[in-house]
């Protein structure tokens, strides 16, 4: 199932590619044991097809509904509370504006505006509707022990890029060090803060003065490469991952390109990952990084009947 709907911000566009896989597997995973999903076949995951036998799944996280975390909605049991929520604008500190389009509310929750997913409620997710996130794509060229910038050397020639890359302690797939955006907080800074937190968090003194310095410097020019909603195991009917993908790119080698890794909270390693080969990541991940390698004429490699930015 692909969806392909073109948004604007401000004078660029970005094509979204919603492939609704990673969201329709069949189990949805949560600390709790999760649940099973309600099978939604390619052809009946838009919501104008009739599926008269529907019957998704109910499930929201214990924690979410036990704990209560400071960053998650009030369930729809706390009928007061939930009636304040304002759906389709920015809610007080909350944005519920989605990238993709105004999405439909019916009886009283919002609809995934790319279509089923077999779960209803939030999942692993803290907020009803979008909850939106900032991925820091950071790349390198992948060099020699001389300097040169390695080529591949199948057809194409092209040089070989390489990104920080974190491994998920959740899931256990290789990751882009991204996360949720706070509360009335920038993109950039919510870019800097997870690329900090997760990839970099280990630093001992001696080198954290110099990294601060060489990230300051690289952070001050990314670029826009994805902004939309994501393919996101955690995603439900009512709630969904969007996000925006920033390429931070260090040319010559010398400032972030230089650092060394250590895992931090949430990851469990971290490392310089080559696109020498084709790769699968976490969510929409490898999108995100092949759209990166168009964007700077670098190598890489699809996995077997996996889609392209480019031929979709």
């Amino acid at each position: 199932m692909v969806a392909v709907v073109l948004i604007k911000s401000g004078s660029q566009e970005f094509e979204q590619m919603a492939t609704h896989i990673k969201c329709r597997g069949a189990h949805y995973d949560g600390k709790d044991g999760g649940a099973d999903r309600f099978k939604v076949s390619d052809e009946l995951v838009k919501w104008d097809k009739p599926f008269k036998d529907y019957k998704p799944v109910q499930y929201t996280a214990s924690n979410i509904l036990k704990d209560k975390p400071f960053w998650a909605d009030p369930d729809v049991a706390d009928k007061e509370a939930f009636a304040k929520i304002k759906f389709n604008q920015v809610d007080g500190s909350t944005d519920r504006v989605s990238f993709v389009e105004k999405y439909q509310v019916v009886d009283g929750l919002p609809r995934n505006p790319i279509g089923r997913t077999g779960i209803t409620g939030r999942g692993m997710l803290g907020k009803w509707g979008p909850n939106h996130a900032a991925d820091p794509i950071v790349t390198r060229w992948k060099r020699d022990g001389k300097g040169a910038i390695v080529h591949h050397t199948g057809e194409s020639k092209k040089p070989i890029l390489e990104f920080v890359s974190i491994q998920r302690g959740d899931t256990k797939e290789w990751a882009i060090p991204g996360g949720m955006v706070d509360a009335n907080e920038e993109v950039s800074l919510t870019l800097k803060r997870e690329f900090n937190e997760e990839a970099l968090n280990s630093l001992d003194s001696s080198q954290k003065e110099q990294t601060k310095k060489d990230i300051q410097k690289v952070f001050q020019n990314g670029e826009v490469v994805f902004k939309g909603y994501v393919d996101d195991p955690r995603n439900t009917d009512n709630a969904w991952m969007e996000t925006v993908a920033c390429n931070f790119h260090d040319e010559d080698g010398t400032t972030v390109g230089r650092i060394p890794l250590n895992a931090g909270d949430d990851a469990h390693a971290v490392q310089w990952l080559a696109i020498d080969k084709p790769i699968s990541l976490y969510a929409s991940h490898s999108r995100f990084v092949e759209a990166v390698c168009k964007k700077r004429g670098a190598y890489f490699g699809r996995m077997p009947g996996s889609m392209s930015f480019a031929s979709e």
